[in-house]
């Protein structure tokens, strides 16, 4: 018995969820209806469209659909709502004889409530109630009134009254609710914009924080390395030590210029740092095979670009250099030993072919930037393996730089055990640099110096 009371109730259960999955299906497709095109125009047409028509249908309920004086006005009157919300006093003004003729509620009504909600103000909205009672008071022809009929007199006056003030009310409540949507809105950005401006000041304080901690536990630690550095220079007579150590000084000093531009640019805010990012030049491809020669490391760089050019041009060259810079760092870390190549070339997509002279050539000319590449060769099985420290972030940052310059970064292993290293960076629109082939002299820098 209770295993078929249970089998009954799954039976029973079915038809109702298949209800509500129909239910649910219809109400997703009427809301993907109400969202798409056809909603957009319907939410268009119905504050037009719907008032017309209340207004023609009072008409011909009150006087027929016989065409005579009666109807003609109601069906001006009901024609104008049209042009309500450009011209709310003037159509409130055409709407008044199909009341006061055609005896018909609807046209004057939402006229006067457009009115109260679009145009309010006490002279305007006193004038025109005066004129809706004066209009459904007095009865048309004038004559029929008949002033001892107190009492039916005093209903229509009180009918009149309420007439004209229903829909300033209302017109008045939905522009108030209106203001009070803007100005809630308002407050919202408003404590939006608080918030924003409450979150850079404490990044500002923890950058400036950082900034301490960074000079006070990194420039110290450079400069011990700096004075050993120059110590050992002056006291040794080994020519490898001395110039060994003459390069370890020389990579002490620029750490430290580096890390005081960084300290500067963590530490001020807006205009002031544009100025502390101006008081240390960044590197760009200048300085390329000054880093190779520094590197300890058995390079080979073919390098296809001039250096120079406008700001965006000097952006993706410091992009390119820093990836060198990252790529050889790995290098050292993962692959001692190991031959490296550097190639640094120019990006000119160009669509089509037969341009007539420069113009046309920069008007088919699609994209400009550069492509870096580091390319690696397994490490040598002798060399040994340098016990420094790292995070794993070295190819995420430069992944996000080139991100941000709009360019692509790829980091593979090779076939060989090597590893290759591959971006490009697009200059910015309107300020490309000044690149071009150096006529086949493709430079060949060591680590040892030798070009």
């Amino acid at each position: 018995m209770v295993s078929a009371g249970s089998g009954s109730g799954r039976r029973g259960g079915g038809p109702r969820t298949a209800g509500r999955g129909a239910a649910a299906r219809g109400s997703a497709a009427w809301r993907a209806l109400a969202r798409g095109a056809v909603g957009r125009r319907l939410r268009k047409v119905a504050p037009l469209a719907v008032p017309l028509l209340l207004a023609i249908a009072d008409a011909m309920l009150v006087n027929g659909v016989d065409f005579d004086l009666e109807v003609g006005v109601s069906m001006v009157a009901a024609a104008a709502l049209l042009m309500r919300r450009r011209f709310p006093l003037l159509v409130f003004l055409f709407t008044l004889p199909g009341l006061y003729i055609g005896y018909i509620w609807f046209a004057p009504m939402i006229a006067l409530y457009t009115l109260a909600a679009l145009r309010p103000g006490r002279a305007r909205l006193g004038s025109c109630a005066l004129l809706l009672i004066a209009a459904h008071f007095f009865p048309y022809p004038i004559s029929d009134l008949e002033l001892t009929a107190y009492r039916e007199n005093t209903l229509v006056l009180i009918d009149a009254s309420v007439t004209s003030a229903a829909p300033i009310a209302l017109g008045l409540l939905v522009r108030t609710r209106r203001e009070l949507a803007s100005r809630v809105e308002d407050l919202t950005r408003s404590l939006r914009r608080e918030d924003r401006l409450l979150a850079d000041r404490v990044k500002t304080t923890e950058r400036a924080r950082l900034a301490r901690e960074m000079h006070d536990v990194v420039a110290h630690q450079v400069s011990l390395i700096s004075l050993q550095a120059g110590a050992v220079q002056v006291s040794t007579d080994d020519a490898e030590a001395r110039a060994g150590a003459r390069t370890i000084r020389e990579l002490s000093v620029r750490t430290l210029e580096e890390l005081r531009h960084m300290v500067g640019v963590l530490r001020a805010d807006g205009g002031e740092a544009a100025e502390a990012r101006g008081l240390a030049p960044q590197p760009d491809l200048e300085e390329l095979p000054r880093l190779i020669e520094m590197s300890a490391l058995d390079v080979t760089y073919e390098g296809g670009v001039v250096a120079g050019g406008a700001n965006g041009a000097k952006t993706v060259e410091r992009a390119a250099f820093r990836t060198v810079q990252e790529a050889l760092t790995n290098v050292r870390k993962h692959a001692p030993g190991a031959q490296v190549r550097v190639r640094v070339d120019p990006v000119d997509a160009v669509r089509g072919e037969g341009s007539d002279g420069a113009e046309a050539a920069d008007e088919n000319r699609a994209t400009h930037g550069l492509r870096v590449e580091i390319r690696n060769g397994p490490p040598d099985a002798t060399a040994t393996v340098p016990a420094l420290p790292g995070g794993g972030h070295g190819l995420v940052g430069l992944r996000e730089r080139a991100q941000s310059l709009g360019g692509t970064l790829e980091a593979r292993r090779t076939s060989d055990g090597g590893f290759v290293v591959r971006a490009e960076f697009p200059y910015a629109a309107g300020e490309s640099g000044r690149h071009g082939r150096r006529g086949g002299a493709d430079g060949r820098v060591r680590g040892d110096g030798a070009v």
